[in-house]
């Protein structure tokens, strides 16, 4: 029973660092050889499923992948700024959806032209965007002041509140339309919020802002290449922009990562860790860790406001205020915890993880079912699905069961991971809490 302790304890080192060493560059070529060969086993199983689906030449592989792919990198931003507030510094942030509310209302609001169905200020994109992520880093800071001195429960319970504060405000009807200063604005109520084109028409085209069939006539270089190679693979010029703002994504993802990584590794980012195991502790080294906190929550929320503007900027067309239900925050949770709060890359992973198995891929599997099982029987009622088994299956893969049956997977994962592994996947790390190796058990003779 001691030698397969042993064999099993060896084989858990060996998941956590696979290619060994403890050092800095071990633990980023572990941290490569992880991520890399995760997102190749999502892609070879999307792949596959894909193909076992409604298949429609490999253009329909490619826009699957290109959907999946935008879910993981948009999850991955918003777990990696949570684990900043909850991961580090213990700050407890339920109101995640409110803050990505305001970063992308915002930016609609700022980029809209006067004259739209909904009003805006008719501002340059880029202008909108930096104003989006302001905005909800001044939120972020405003809602901190009274509730930074509340700890666990209660700091929750009023971020909370501040989120649906803002969800039904941005749905009422007097925040609709309304003027500030003889400018008209507006938020569209319960209704949705036309967006601005794709920016990467900016590169593709000519005239980006003219409808896509005129500005088709004047693409740029990159845009007869972009339109030569979608002709290759059977891809419509939607479906090729979007596969290109979603590889561009990368670029945000991977600046998140490194900044993060920057915050948590600096003195800023080990004062968060000490604020996170006692407060009080590191208050009495003479540390304002109110100042702290408040600058803490109001970047991971402007950080929040980004990605949401980065995820419906990509060929959604409208904002809809229901995108920005409580469950969203509850979903940006689950990811981190899947992959282990206060570590990064458990947040990388946790995106993955979450959003392609457990978000994308009950859709998925409904569709490689569709596909290749003839089920006619239509109950509505689970009664009437007990009355043999092709009524039952043909309830379990309606679209309202998909729903349900997502909520119960992460249910049971979720009760999985707080027996077996509380910690998350990656959460056995542990941030250096000295600017020098100091030694551990392991190196004691």
């Amino acid at each position: 029973m001691s030698r397969l302790s042993a064999w099993l304890r060896r084989g858990l080192r060996a998941l956590r660092n696979p290619l060994g060493g403890d050092s800095d560059a071990d633990r980023t070529r572990s941290d490569l050889v992880l991520v890399g060969g995760l997102v190749v086993g999502v892609y070879v199983l999307f792949t596959v499923m894909a193909l076992l689906g409604p298949f429609d030449g490999v253009g329909n592989v490619l826009s699957q992948l290109e959907t999946v792919t935008l879910l993981v990198l948009v999850y991955v931003m918003l777990a990696l700024a949570l684990n900043l507030q909850w991961g580090y510094a213990g700050l407890l942030n339920l109101g995640v959806a409110g803050f990505m509310a305001i970063g992308a209302y915002t930016m609609a609001m700022l980029s809209a032209a006067p004259d739209a169905t909904v009003p805006g200020l008719g501002l340059p994109l880029g202008v909108g965007i930096v104003g989006g992520f302001l905005a909800a880093t001044l939120f972020g800071a405003l809602a901190a002041l009274p509730a930074i001195r509340l700890r666990a429960d209660y700091l929750a319970i009023v971020t909370l509140a501040f989120s649906e504060i803002i969800r039904l405000v941005v749905r009422s009807e007097a925040a609709s339309e309304f003027t500030i200063a003889g400018q008209r604005l507006g938020t569209g109520g319960a209704s949705t919020f036309p967006l601005p084109p794709n920016p990467v028409k900016v590169l593709l085209y000519e005239n980006p802002g003219e409808p896509l069939v005129a500005a088709v006539d004047s693409p740029t270089v990159l845009g007869d290449l972009m339109l030569e190679t979608a002709a290759v693979f059977n891809l419509s010029a939607s479906q090729a922009e979007n596969i290109l703002y979603t590889l561009l994504l990368l670029i945000p993802v991977g600046a998140f990562y490194l900044l993060l990584t920057r915050i948590g590794n600096s003195p800023f980012g080990r004062v968060l860790r000490a604020i996170r195991e006692d407060e009080l502790v590191a208050g009495s080294l003479g540390k304002n860790t109110r100042r702290f906190k408040i600058t803490t929550f109001a970047v991971g929320c402007g950080l929040m406001g980004l990605a949401a503007i980065l995820w419906q900027l990509q060929g959604q067309g409208r904002l809809s205020p229901g995108t920005f239900e409580p469950e969203l925050t509850f979903f940006v949770f689950v990811a981190l915890i899947l992959g282990g709060s206060g570590s990064n890359t458990g947040s990388v992973v946790g995106g993955i993880v979450f959003a392609a198995v457990l978000l994308e891929g009950p859709r998925a599997l409904k569709r490689v079912i569709d596909e290749n099982f003839d089920i006619s029987a239509d109950p509505d009622t689970i009664i009437e699905a007990s009355q043999g088994v092709e009524p039952l299956f043909a309830y379990l893969l309606s679209d309202s069961s998909i729903e349900a049956l997502r909520f119960i997977m992460l249910g049971v994962v979720l009760v999985y991971l707080m027996q077996r592994r509380p910690q998350g996947l990656l959460g056995h790390r542990r941030g250096q809490a000295a600017t020098i190796s100091l030694p551990t058990r392991e190196d004691e003779p």
